[in-house]
């Protein structure tokens, strides 16, 4: 595929039909898992790492999003699980398996590209020890491809009990390059897919019962901040926004 703007728009529609095809019952599975948290009074707590934390933020606190959803991400386990700040500092920070900190009993969605890098795996273990379902979204490609970096031997999709596949080829990038190597990533388009379709699922189920779902409401329309910290109330002392 050419390397041109019009090239990764072909290549990624391409990549979008591919997971159209292969990713539906996946998807629902997924839907299924959070809308019986969500029914049983709990919320969903979405984390990823390096360029992965673009899913939790596509997932929580944002306009048409699920209002009882948490982000978390690497700073979030530093900060409240009394690490040092300046930790943050470290670029490989995500290898280290001992980043991870279990939060609170809910359901659990983890992105991360390639899935074996020690705090996404540890994180996933935490979650996996204490019964709770976890949802991954990650390339299965890539993540068959390389070693695990976690003490364990596993990968994020070994632990997962849904594995949604970001369609994302090994190493990310989807144009060849003629000098060698790979330009313009695939799992920021399809991560943000792959979420707002899994939403759409809960949103759908939600109202299919008879209930209204909690969906926020545009921060910059008139009465969105009065209406979303209403049913923020709901959950209070459970959903976080961090920056």
């Amino acid at each position: 595929m050419a390397v041109t703007a019009l090239g990764y728009v072909s290549a990624i529609r391409s990549v979008i039909d591919r997971i159209d095809a292969t990713q539906v019952g996946n998807v629902n599975r997924a839907a299924e898992h959070i809308v019986t948290a969500l029914q049983a009074g709990g919320i969903l707590q979405a984390f990823g790492t390096g360029h992965s934390e673009a899913v939790p933020v596509d997932f929580a606190g944002r306009a048409g999003g699920l209002v009882p959803t948490n982000k978390i991400l690497l700073r979030d386990l530093v900060v409240c699980g009394g690490q040092e700040p300046r930790i943050l500092e470290n670029e490989k920070l995500e290898r280290d398996p001992r980043i991870a900190a279990p939060p609170p009993e809910d359901a659990f969605v983890m992105a991360a590209q390639s899935g074996i890098n020690g705090g996404i795996v540890e994180m996933a273990l935490l979650i996996e020890q204490r019964g709770h379902k976890l949802i991954a979204i990650t390339s299965v490609e890539h993540t068959e491809r390389v070693a695990p970096r976690h003490p364990s031997g596993r990968r994020l999709a070994d632990v997962a009990d849904v594995v949604l596949d970001n369609g994302a080829p090994y190493g990310d990038a989807l144009l060849s390059l003629d000098s060698g190597g790979a330009v313009c990533p695939v799992s920021s388009v399809t991560g943000a897919l792959i979420a707002q379709r899994v939403i759409a699922e809960v949103v759908r189920r939600i109202e299919a019962a008879g209930e209204v779902a909690p969906v926020y409401l545009s921060a910059n329309v008139p009465g969105g901040d009065e209406y979303n910290n209403t049913l923020e109330s709901r959950y209070a002392g459970r959903v976080r926004r961090t920056a």
